[in-house]
């Protein structure tokens, strides 16, 4: 059987060598790639830099509450001359429900983009009052001629219009809401005690997690002990990037509807049901009283608890550029070196040096093909960003490599594999959750190719001495 020489290369040079010195190129490599990293993050903050102001002034990233009752009370003091303890006692209704339409639009400013969007709000609550004095906190007594209707919003400045309000059928005056000033909480605590803080961030009109403004109706002449009534409210808001509603009442059920093409639903709820199409969606949640994990009725201060079950829909860009170019340069290492593992292979077919300077070119132009990427996609997009600078790239080193090995046929190989090669690199940005694995069994497909075209070659490249032509035979030995 005729077996196959060896590739074997004139004495003194070692391919085995020459491949660590290319693997130690590769790692190089990722240096300027580091570099790339960081510019992206850059325009990324400024980018998102720029979503705060854009959303700011169009009110930011929304959320509401429905309406409530509060009421204040009075307890009296521990100590004889201390000031009595004031604070507002707040009663759920025991069923509520939300609608919610959005109109999206996309904002620009400069080269970044901030969904916004205008939502208009309608709320329904029934009010069942029966036995709620027995729930006030022990010795205190509720005032009922302060008591106040509330609903609220993060931000206030998002308002396209005045609060509608209805209790028992009858229009209800809404302004900003007074029952949670100082003069109805325990300003006179210990400001250290994280009770005494809650109260003095509802007094500035927050509460904490949520940073709710709260708008209020007066309650005078409905809010009796044992009354029962429906109310409703409806807000009219611009806002940016995310819009949610919290679990108002204790059995709370939203339907949700926009024209925005890529909703993300997240809060503390998903959705019962949900249908998203090209065109918008619709989304619907129930949520009961025992899943909400806060009482039919709390004290002020733990109102900001709700906001754990806030059920939330954020307007999420289609395709932001910035998360698939940084998606890409996590593997920049990987296909660095799968570029100079070609290069490589090319060496040993066509017994040729590559020197460890022209490696250090191709890597930079792979290095430039990260920022041609980002540069572009700021201003058309991924994917036509993508095939600009993956074809300038591609056309670039499979040119360089019939220039080094001075052949056209060479080039035209190398144009195929680099076509290949940066066609995977598009595959895995748009596969995400399968891209590991794509990436993973890619590298190994690209390994046992290098294991079988080199599997004859002499890697440490020493010549064998030739050998010496037999003595002439003897005329004494025959």
């Amino acid at each position: 059987m005729t077996t196959v020489p060896p590739i074997a290369l004139p004495a003194g040079r070692s391919m085995g060598l020459k491949l660590l010195l290319v693997c130690l190129l590769a790692l190089v490599m990722s240096i300027p790639a580091l570099f790339v990293f960081m510019l992206l993050g850059d325009r990324t903050s400024r980018a998102e830099q720029v979503t705060r102001e854009v959303g700011g002034l169009m009110g930011g990233p929304q959320t509401f509450l429905g309406p409530v009752l509060a009421i204040p009370y009075t307890t009296p003091p521990a100590k004889a001359g201390d000031a009595p303890d004031r604070g507002v006692f707040v009663v759920f209704p025991t069923s509520g429900k939300a609608d919610v339409g959005s109109h999206s639009e996309v904002r620009q400013r400069s080269l970044f983009k901030v969904p916004v969007f205008q939502a208009d709000v309608g709320f329904q609550a029934a009010f069942d009052l029966t036995g709620v004095a027995a729930r006030a906190p022990p010795g205190s007594t509720l005032d009922w001629g302060r008591a106040e209707f509330l609903v609220g919003a993060s931000d206030a400045r998002g308002a396209q219009a005045d609060v509608l309000f209805t209790a028992a059928g009858k229009p209800l005056a809404v302004a900003p809401a007074t029952v949670l000033t100082e003069g109805f909480i325990a300003a006179s605590r210990d400001p250290s005690d994280p009770a005494a803080a809650a109260s003095a961030a509802l007094a500035a009109g927050t509460t904490g997690n949520d940073n709710m403004k709260y708008f209020g109706a007066s309650a005078v002449g409905l809010a009796a002990p044992d009354a029962k009534f429906d109310a409703t409210a409806r807000l009219k808001f611009s806002g940016a990037e995310r819009l949610a509603l919290l679990a108002f009442a204790k059995t709370t059920t939203v339907s949700a509807r926009g024209d925005w093409p890529s909703p993300s639903f997240d809060g503390g709820f998903l959705p019962n049901t949900r249908t998203v199409t090209d065109k918008g969606f619709t989304a619907n949640w129930s949520v009961p009283f025992i899943a909400r994990g806060v009482p039919a009725w709390v004290d002020s201060r733990s109102l900001s608890k709700l906001g754990a079950g806030a059920l939330g829909i954020s307007f999420v860009e289609p395709a932001n550029p910035y998360q698939s170019v940084a998606r890409s340069l996590k593997y920049a290492l990987m296909f660095v070196g799968l570029v100079f593992l070609a290069y490589f292979l090319f060496e040993t077919t066509q017994k040729r040096r590559v020197h460890p300077a022209q490696y250090v070119l191709i890597g930079l132009a792979q290095v430039v093909f990260y920022l041609l990427l980002l540069s572009i996609a700021e201003r058309v997009g991924f994917d036509l960003a993508f095939l600009v600078a993956a074809g300038a790239t591609v056309g670039l080193i499979s040119a360089y490599a019939g220039w080094v090995f001075e052949s056209r046929r060479q080039g035209l190989i190398a144009l195929a594999a680099f076509t290949v090669l940066y066609g995977l690199i598009y595959v895995l940005m748009r596969l995400e959750d399968l891209a590991l694995l794509v990436g993973a069994l890619a590298s190994f497909a690209a390994i046992a190719l290098a294991m079988y075209v080199t599997r004859r070659l002499d890697w440490y490249g020493v010549a064998a001495p030739p050998v010496a032509p037999a003595p002439p035979a003897s005329k004494d030995a025959s």
